[in-house]
C-alpha cells in the first residue's frame, strides 16, 4: 500500500521533468515505478501526480496498469483523480469514468471545473442521458456552469446525447465567441444527422478551427455524401490525420475501396501519418476487394508504424483480411504472433480455416480456446459448425450445436440453423435436413431454402428439390438460380419433362439467368458471406466515424 499523502499547496501539476518526458513505453514506465518504491518516493505527490499521468494519459494503452496504480493509492488529490477520469474517458472502457466519478463523490472528494468535462465526455460516449443530465445538475450546484470548458462539454453533450433546447440555451452571447462552442454544437446537429442546420452552423462561423471542419467532413462522409465531404477537405486551410481518416472511412463505408487505397497514397505524399484508425478503415477496404497484394502493403505500412505488438483490433483485422484474401498461413502467424487475443482474435482464425477447408485445424484451435477458458461467442460457433460440415463430421457438428445451448446458453441464430441445414445437406441426410428446417424456432430464410435445394441437386432428389424450390418461390420470383437448381435436378434424373416445366415457368416470370455466372458457385459464396459477414469491420468502417462526431 502507498503511504499517505503529504499535503500539497500546489494548484496545478509542475511542468513534466526530463525523466517522465522520456518515459514513452510501458517497460520504461515499469521501471520508472519500481525505482520510485526503492528509493521511497512512492509517497511522494509530485511522483505520484507523473505516475498517473504518464500511465493513464501520455502512453498509450497502459490505462489497466494505471488502475492498479491508482487502486494502492490511500488518498489521492484531486489532479489524480480528474486525471484517471480523462484517462478512463477516452479509453474503450468510458464507463470506468464514471464508476470513478461515483468513488471521488462517496468518498467527500469534491469535484472541480476540471473534472465534469471528462465526465460528460464519458456519458456523451455512453448514451447515457440520464446520467448526464445528473452531472449537469451538479454543475450547476457547484457554479460550473459559466466556466467556458465545461460549458463547452455541457453543449456537446446536449447537442449530441441530450436536449437540443438546453445545448441552444447554453450557446449565449459569451459562448458564441467561442470557437470550442461553436464546434461543439454544429457536431451535436452533424451527430444526429441534422447536416442541414449543421452546415448553417458552420457557414455562420465567424472563425472555423480544424475541430468544426473535420465534424462536417465526417458528417458527409456518414451520410455517404463522398461529393460534399470531398469538396469541404479540398477546401480545409490544413489537415491532420483525423481529416484524412474522415476521407478514407467514408470512401470504405459506401464500398469506393479503390478510392479509399488512393487516398491513402495521397495521404503519404504529402507525409501525414497514418494512424491505427486509418490502417483499420484501410484493411476493410482490402478485405472487401479481395486484394492481397494491398492488404501485404498495409500490413507493412503498419510495421513501419514502429509499434512492436499488434494492437487486438489491428491483429483481427490483419487475420480477417488474410484469412478472407485467401492467405491462411499468414492469417495463422498474425494469430500466432499476437500476445493478447479476444473472442474475435479467435472466430476471425477459426471462421477464416473453416471457410478454407482446413476444418481440422479450425476445430483443433476451438478445443485450444476452451482450455484456455476463453469463452466461445455465437460467431465462434458459426466456424466450428463450418468447419464440421466441411469435414463431413456430421455427430461432432450435432454435438457443438448442443453445447452451444446447453453449456454456454447461446440460443442458435439463422446462421446456426444454416450451418446445420449445410451440414446435414452435405452428407446427403436430406429427409433430416428438411425435418430440422421443421423444428426450427425462427422463420427460416431463402439462404436456408437454397442451400438445401442445392444439397438436392448435388444428392439429385428431385421430390426433396421441388418442396424447397417452393418454398423459396413464395419468398421471391426473380431469383433465375432458384428455377436453374431446380431444372437441372430434374436434367441429372433424365426427367426432361419436368426440366422444361421449370425452364418455361422461368420465362413466363421474366427471369433471366445471368450469363456468365456459375449458378451453384455463386450460392455457395452468398451462404459463405452470409455466414462470415464481419463483426469487427463494423469498427473499423463507422468507429472513427462515430467517435468523431459525425
Amino acid at each position: 500500500m502507498i503511504r499517505k499523502k503529504v499535503t500539497d499547496k500546489s494548484p496545478s501539476r509542475q511542468q513534466r521533468s526530463q525523466l517522465w518526458r522520456s518515459c514513452t513505453t510501458i517497460l520504461t514506465l515499469k521501471q520508472i515505478h519500481a525505482s520510485m518504491i526503492v528509493k521511497g518516493f512512492n509517497s511522494n505527490i509530485s511522483a505520484l501526480r507523473e505516475l498517473i499521468y504518464a500511465s493513464a494519459i501520455a502512453i498509450s494503452g497502459t490505462m489497466s496498469y494505471a488502475h492498479q496504480v491508482f487502486g494502492h493509492i490511500t488518498e489521492p488529490d484531486n489532479f489524480m483523480w480528474n486525471t484517471m477520469i480523462r484517462g478512463s474517458a477516452q479509453s474503450s472502457s468510458p464507463l470506468k469514468a464514471i464508476s470513478l466519478y461515483t468513488q471521488m463523490e462517496n468518498g467527500c472528494v469534491k469535484p472541480d471545473k476540471f473534472t465534469f468535462p471528462f465526465v460528460l465526455k464519458a456519458c456523451t460516449r455512453l448514451c447515457w442521458v440520464k446520467m448526464g443530465f445528473g452531472v449537469h445538475g451538479r454543475v450547476f450546484r457547484l457554479g460550473f456552469e459559466s466556466n467556458t470548458f465545461v460549458r463547452n462539454t455541457l453543449i456537446y453533450f446536449h447537442a449530441n446525447r441530450g436536449d437540443l433546447a438546453v445545448a441552444s440555451a447554453l450557446f449565449d452571447d459569451s459562448a458564441k465567441q467561442d470557437v470550442v462552442a461553436w464546434s461543439a454544437l454544429t457536431a451535436g446537429y452533424a451527430r444526429r444527422g441534422e447536416l442541414g442546420v449543421a452546415r448553417h452552423l458552420f457557414d455562420e462561423m465567424p472563425e472555423k478551427d480544424l475541430v468544426s471542419w473535420n465534424v462536417m467532413i465526417t458528417g458527409y462522409a456518414k451520410r455517404g455524401e463522398m461529393e460534399s465531404a470531398r469538396k469541404l477537405f479540398d477546401e480545409v486551410p490544413k489537415r491532420d490525420v483525423v481529416t484524412w481518416n474522415a476521407m478514407i472511412a467514408g470512401y470504405v463505408l459506401c464500398g469506393s475501396n479503390q478510392q479509399a487505397l488512393h487516398m491513402f497514397e495521397e495521404m503519404r505524399s504529402v507525409g501525414e501519418l497514418p494512424d491505427e484508425v486509418t490502417m483499420l478503415s484501410l484493411l476493410s477496404a482490402c478485405t472487401d476487394l479481395g486484394d492481397l497484394d494491398a492488404g501485404q502493403n498495409i500490413h507493412c505500412s503498419i510495421l513501419e508504424m514502429g509499434s512492436r505488438d499488434l494492437s487486438v483490433l489491428l491483429g483481427n483485422a490483419l487475420i480477417d483480411m488474410y484469412a478472407k484474401c485467401g492467405s491462411i498461413a499468414k492469417a495463422i502467424e498474425v494469430f500466432q504472433g499476437m500476445r493478447e487475443k479476444d473472442v474475435s482474435t479467435w472466430n476471425s482464425i477459426i471462421g477464416g480455416l473453416a471457410f478454407h477447408g482446413h476444418a481440422e485445424k479450425s476445430i483443433h484451435l476451438f478445443s485450444e480456446m476452451r482450455k484456455l477458458k476463453n469463452n466461445p461467442d455465437e460467431i465462434t460457433f458459426v466456424g466450428v459448425l463450418v468447419a464440421c460440415s466441411h469435414a463431413g463430421r456430421v455427430d461432432e457438428g450435432r454435438w457443438y450445436f448442443d453445447l452451444m445451448r446447453d453449456e454456454y446458453k447461446i440460443e442458435p441464430n439463422i446462421k446456426h440453423y444454416g450451418c446445420m441445414v449445410d451440414l446435414l445437406g452435405r452428407a446427403g441426410l436430406l429427409n433430416e435436413a428438411f425435418d430440422f428446417i421443421d423444428r426450427m424456432k425462427i422463420e427460416p430464410n431463402a439462404i436456408i431454402w437454397r442451400t438445401l435445394l442445392g444439397a438436392c441437386k448435388i444428392h439429385g432428389n428431385v421430390e426433396l428439390g421441388r418442396q424447397a424450390n417452393e418454398q423459396l418461390l413464395k419468398m421471391r420470383h426473380d431469383q433465375s438460380g432458384d428455377y436453374v437448381l431446380l431444372s437441372n435436378i430434374y436434367a441429372s434424373r433424365g426427367e426432361w419433362e419436368g426440366s422444361e416445366k421449370v425452364r418455361k415457368l422461368m420465362d413466363d416470370s421474366g427471369v433471366r439467368k445471368e450469363a456468365g455466372r456459375s449458378l451453384v458457385e455463386g450460392d455457395n459464396k452468398a451462404l459463405m458471406h452470409f455466414l462470415f459477414d464481419s463483426k469487427h469491420k463494423f469498427d473499423s468502417r463507422k468507429s472513427f466515424l462515430e467517435l468523431h462526431g459525425g
